[in-house]
């Protein structure tokens, strides 16, 4: 096995850990919250205001990111990413209110480190022809931290309408553990440096990431402004808020949704689990198809995911009621609450967003593979700020409501980056047709000069 894709493997081993600790809590977050203002009621903290803070952070922190990576490179941003993502969760063995809102900065700003490293540090692991394979592995490995984290807490959380303190206490606990360990493979990763291909090399322009941190920041704001960026943004937009969504809105709206039976809590673990299998289906998929979605094109799979997306709105619709995101209630929607309907939505959630996910990353690390970093960054700022967004307005909107933003931007999202893969292909068959050409004309010239002759 070649070094790069050994990389790319512990790369996905590390982030799998830690986000099976993170990704674990975000899920349960909002409901485990509640229980400790329950049992202590000079706690006031909130889920919804907790993950706000997180991606807002995030978003402000992403333009910062290349300017720091400048300087530490892409192992080292994501190791410091990765020890606020442990410190994040051993603060909630210490439940106090302020201490959850400083850890939730903490986390938003080595969210914005780690993850601009991942992407940079999974770029230069590829070329253009293992860009999509590695983008597949990848997501599919990170998004088993779905599977293994939530399928602890619906065990854990097995037969409760309250999750107690030593329930919580021995779920934080080993949610601390596993995250130590994807810092112990994360400190494994080897350093490799990019070696462009001479298709990727273009006449009189550097094929280098820009050497210091004001140049980076520049780059950054400069790409930003770019025609294709601001179409992908709508696409990074909408991922954002479906992330906040299924992440910490929809799992909880299951749980808070009582005519579900007695044992709703536990579904929250169960829905989080059905979505990582989505999501680890997903990527397992679309990377061993990685060679094929790139001659095809990767707007087919973001059709899919669109439409899969759609149909999962529309049931989630008749299946919960408005009222669910806010807390218990006993309402029920157009039909009885139905816990299969509610999986089989969470698993529609989890492999449509692998869908978008892994062709967004595909995308960036193909046609932005000389400016890794800043593409990165600006698709997690866009993402973010949209995924603070979500949040903010969660505690508020209904259900019902939050469902036809996403349908709105989903149908916006996938429009936009059809727009720009197309332009693409179309840039690629011009410059296809150009290179013939030029290896054409000297032929054709000297053809001509022999009729001449011959005349």
């Amino acid at each position: 096995m070649e070094r790069k894709f050994i990389n790319v493997i512990l790369l996905g081993f590390g982030f799998m850990f830690v986000f099976t600790a993170f990704q674990t809590m975000g899920n349960i977050e909002k409901t485990i919250l509640d229980s400790i203002s329950n049992d202590d009621s000079s706690f006031t903290g909130d889920g919804y205001t907790s993950l706000a803070i997180i991606y807002a952070t995030l978003a402000i922190c992403n333009w910062m990111a290349p300017s720091i990576i400048t300087l530490t490179g892409p192992r080292g941003a994501m190791l410091i990413g990765a020890v606020t993502y442990l410190f994040f969760i051993v603060t909630f063995l210490f439940p106090r209110t302020w201490l959850l809102y400083v850890a939730s900065v903490l986390i938003g700003a080595g969210a914005a480190a780690i993850w601009t490293g991942q992407g940079n540090y999974l770029t230069i692991n590829s070329d253009a022809d293992t860009i999509s394979r590695n983008s597949g592995v990848f997501w599919a490995m990170l998004q088993c931290s779905m599977f293994f984290g939530n399928l602890f807490v619906f065990i854990k959380f097995q037969g409760k309408t309250h999750i107690d303190l030593e329930t919580r206490n021995v779920v934080f606990g080993v949610l601390t553990a596993i995250c130590a360990v994807g810092i112990v493979f994360l400190m494994l990763l080897r350093p490799v440096r990019r070696m462009p291909n001479f298709d990727d090399v273009k006449p009189n322009a550097a094929n280098t990431e820009p050497e210091g941190p004001l140049e980076a920041f520049k780059g950054a704001i400069k790409l930003f402004c770019t025609k294709d960026m601001i179409l992908l943004s709508t696409t990074f937009i909408y991922t954002g808020v479906e992330l906040s969504f299924f992440s910490g809105v929809y799992s909880s709206s299951i749980g808070f949704t009582l005519s579900m039976g007695e044992n709703a809590k536990q579904l929250v673990g169960l829905s989080g689990v059905f979505i990582g299998v989505g999501e680890v289906l997903g990527g397992a998929l679309f990377g061993i198809l990685g060679n094929k979605t790139t001659r095809w094109g990767r707007d087919p799979i973001v059709i899919m995911g669109y439409l899969i997306h759609l149909v999962s709105f529309f049931l989630i619709f008749i299946n919960l009621p408005s009222e669910a995101p806010f807390g218990d209630t006993e309402d029920i929607s157009y039909i009885n609450p139905s816990p299969y309907l509610a999986m089989c939505c969470s698993f529609l959630l989890g492999f449509g967003d692998a869908c978008f996910n892994t062709q967004i990353y595909s995308i960036l690390g193909g046609n932005y593979a000389d400016k890794s970093t800043s593409a990165f960054a600006l698709f997690k700022f866009t993402q973010s700020l949209a995924a603070a967004a979500c949040f903010f307005y969660s505690s508020r909107a209904l259900l019902s409501v939050q469902l036809s933003i996403l349908g709105i931007l989903a149908t916006l999202g996938t429009a936009t980056f059809c727009k720009v893969e197309w332009a693409g292909k179309a840039r690629a068959r011009a410059a296809a047709l150009e290179a013939i050409n030029e290896k054409t004309a000297p032929v054709t010239h000297a053809l001509a000069d022999n009729d001449l002759h011959y005349d």
